[in-house]
């Protein structure tokens, strides 16, 4: 019940959800980190898919125990040495991606990633190679989303493919990425919009962020890419697609459903997965396109995409059932409480 000023020269006891190895359920635990960086109470942490990516083991970085889950928001109750533009008290949105501002990979326009900690951020560890908890730290309710899921979507379609008005789009994974795309897919004038997903539940959802149709694999006998190109409406192919599940397959599928357009990967495939595919498809002028956070420095682009977008808030104690939502595709983005 103490106010963030007052918590400044604490230890904390804090609540958090820790998983101790791969493909077990996680566990509440009560922890006292240390006071270092910028230290922040969470208030609601939204779950994404790259959460589990890490508890199947399939992270070739990940390390056990890890306390998962990147996105979210809270207040900061302490800031460490050299930190100027955070104080206790203020209201802040979790990132990914840092942006410091002053290294090469912040002041060179053509990049967003950060090089300087890339190595033991993928560990789920600070700059020294250690956690800042004894055991390992579990937006407000809306705006935490936009640390990862709904960022990452958005902006392969405004600032990746750059899709003009009047294109033709093809999303496949219609999860909180994938809902991203659609929005940005919407927002520039895209005519058309086919969102795909094996789980018809998540279409009327899709339509109502600017999907045109939505279509299921499950109901073809033909691989996905030969029925949007047979399409009618798409003359040959669409002019961009969004790959949104880290599955190579799918990523393969959208490289040749597109109509020698642009092909963004915003999914993150297992450890050791390769794609596949006709050289024939590069050489007739289809583009592949990569992206991480969709394209953005991380601090300047968030706040301009605050908005609502999660379906679902749950209390933390029912950090379990926000996972078997996300899997069975009841929620497009879970915010859990703390």
């Amino acid at each position: 019940d103490m106010e963030p000023m007052d918590m400044v020269n604490q230890v904390i006891k804090c609540k958090a959800a820790v998983a101790w190895e791969a493909g077990k359920p996680l566990s509440i635990e009560v922890t006292l980190p240390k006071a270092h960086e910028v230290r922040i109470k969470i208030v609601a942490a939204v779950v994404c898919h790259t959460d589990t990516y890490i508890l199947s083991r399939a992270d070739p970085e990940g390390c056990f125990p890890v306390i998962s889950g990147h996105e979210g928001a809270g207040i900061v109750q302490s800031v460490g040495e050299g930190v100027t533009k955070l104080k206790a008290g203020d209201t802040v949105i979790s990132l990914y991606i840092p942006q410091c501002g002053e290294c090469k990979f912040c002041l060179n326009p053509k990049t967003n990633l950060f090089q300087k900690i890339r190595v033991t951020q993928g560990k789920g560890l600070m700059p020294d190679g250690a956690s800042r908890f004894t055991y390992p730290l579990a937006p407000l309710d809306k705006v935490g989303i936009l640390g990862c899921g709904i960022s990452t979507g958005y902006g392969p379609a405004v600032n990746t493919a750059k899709v003009e008005p009047g294109s033709v789009c093809a999303v496949f994974g219609l999860g909180g990425v994938g809902l991203g795309v659609t929005m940005g897919c919407k927002v520039t004038g895209a005519s058309q919009i086919i969102g795909v997903d094996i789980n018809k539940d998540k279409f009327a959802r899709t339509k109502e962020l600017g999907a045109t149709e939505c279509i299921s694999p499950q109901d073809f006998s033909k691989p996905t890419q030969e029925v949007l190109v047979e399409m009618m409406s798409t003359d040959g192919g669409v002019d961009y697609s969004f790959e949104c599940t880290c599955h190579v397959k799918i990523i393969r599928a959208a490289l040749e459903a597109c109509h020698q357009g642009i092909s963004v990967v915003v999914g993150v495939a297992a450890s050791g997965e390769e794609i596949a595919t006709h050289p024939f498809q590069l050489a007739t002028g289809h583009t592949r396109k990569g992206i991480a956070f969709g394209g953005r420095k991380s601090i300047e682009s968030v706040p301009k995409l605050a908005d609502e977008f999660m379906t679902r808030n749950l209390s933390f104690d029912e950090i379990n059932k926000a996972l078997e939502l996300m899997h069975s595709g009841k929620s497009i983005q879970t915010v859990v409480k703390i």
